[in-house]
């Protein structure tokens, strides 16, 4: 793999893993589209370790926050969102491994996100903050953060839904998805530590790793940065076309034995 490749899917990741779209799904094609289907554990993991450390620095003071009072109610929101998350991964993980590398049902994937954010951005009444949040509602969105570990369903795009239909308002929502990101992506690295040590992970040149995790960092910042402000006025359903577009354009290239 090329650092010019390896830059070109830490972009991927950056932005994908915060906008409503899919970084898993786009990674898959990314991948297909250099050949690198088996690019390899290590790169997953640094990918991910970039997207880790630009939402890291966004919620800085929450997590000071959080450290301050570990049994606080933000703490207690996230352990509950992320339960169902860990509950799906350790009871369907051969399932969603098997889903993952086949790639098969990515084009329904897409296609069900959007229809997922088409259906959310009709909702315009949600006026909950952060600090109305229930451990209800945050159960819900973790509910649906856990369908996520499904390749090309979005992560973001489904907890900021449920977040509209919960009645969060459109900032807020963004913003609680992208805080439970850090638990859920955190697990998710730690998950493939054991891995990574044994041995058994295809090697990649440190430069390529590097230029791939400084590029999911800096462009995740800017994603997270963007949604957050994008959210306040503007429509999910661009992002519904877009992941509908892609959802066709996918199950037209299986089809004809393209891809």
């Amino acid at each position: 793999m090329s650092k010019i490749e390896a830059f070109i899917l830490g972009i991927i990741q950056g932005f994908t893993e915060f906008l409503p779209i899919s970084s898993t799904g786009h990674l898959y094609l990314g991948r297909h589209l250099f050949g690198l289907d088996e690019a390899g554990l290590f790169l997953d993991t640094m990918l991910h370790t970039g997207t880790l450390l630009a939402v890291l620095v966004i919620y800085k003071e929450e997590l000071v926050g959080i450290m301050k009072k570990p049994f606080g109610k933000t703490s207690l929101l996230l352990v509950i969102g992320t339960i169902p998350a860990v509950a799906a991964g350790v009871l369907f993980d051969d399932f969603f491994d098997s889903i993952s590398k086949t790639g098969q049902t990515i084009g329904w994937e897409f296609l069900f996100t959007g229809v997922i954010l088409w259906m959310a951005d009709g909702i315009r009444n949600g006026r909950k903050k952060m600090d109305q949040i229930t451990y209800g509602d945050a159960f819900i969105i973790g509910l649906f953060q856990s369908a996520a570990i499904m390749p090309a369903l979005s992560r973001s795009g489904l907890t900021i839904a449920a977040g509209l239909w919960r009645k969060l308002d459109r900032e807020t929502a963004a913003y609680f998805s992208f805080l439970l990101s850090i638990p859920a992506i955190a697990g998710g690295v730690a998950y493939k530590l054991p891995e990574l040590l044994s041995g058994n992970a295809e090697a990649v040149s440190l430069g390529s790793l590097l230029v791939a995790t400084i590029a999911a960092a800096l462009c995740g910042y800017a994603a997270i940065v963007w949604m957050l402000q994008f959210l306040q006025k503007k429509s999910l359903k661009i992002f519904a076309v877009y992941v509908w577009v892609l959802g066709v354009s996918v199950l037209i290239l299986q089809y004809t034995g393209m891809f």
